[in-house]
């Protein structure tokens, strides 16, 4: 089984930014962790991350091609603005789990609608680093029901 990772704008900065907010955690260390996870469950983990919205339609559009399952994906200030990303995500068919580590249903009003949460299976928010992982366990979990490798 194969999980694509991916990050967007800004979380590059990671344990620079905002950590009250986003925590001390580097994305560096979460994807390793995370990386540790997915070989405890027995898949493979590839991550990705981009500022730019362009990038992250292309390496969603190129998922199918390298044989990807499913997707664990933080669009962050795009999961409120991009049609584009959200539209790549439906058009691929593949099981998404949107992660976010604030709870943004608790933040500025702008971050309470999510255009890319439609056309995933679930969202996990407001756990800080570790949504990510609470998000793996759930997209595997679902893959094993649905069958996959």
């Amino acid at each position: 089984m194969k999980i694509l990772l991916i990050n967007g704008p800004n979380l590059q900065l990671l344990g620079v930014r905002e950590p009250g907010i986003y925590g001390n955690d580097t994305l560096p260390a979460i994807v390793s962790r995370l990386r540790t996870l997915a070989e405890e469950l027995g898949c493979e983990l590839v991550d990705f991350q981009s500022n730019h919205e362009g990038a992250i339609v292309d390496r969603i559009g190129a998922a199918l091609e390298e044989g990807v399952d499913g997707i664990v994906i933080n669009p962050a200030a795009y999961t409120h603005t991009s049609v584009a990303i959200r539209d790549a995500i439906a058009a691929v068919k593949l099981p998404a789990v949107e992660v976010h580590l604030s709870n943004v249903q608790a933040r500025e009003e702008f971050r309470n609608h999510s255009l890319t949460a439609p056309v995933c299976i679930g969202v996990v928010a407001g756990f800080g680093a570790d949504s990510y992982g609470l998000a793996l366990h759930a997209l595997f979990s679902c893959l094993k029901k649905r069958g996959q490798k």
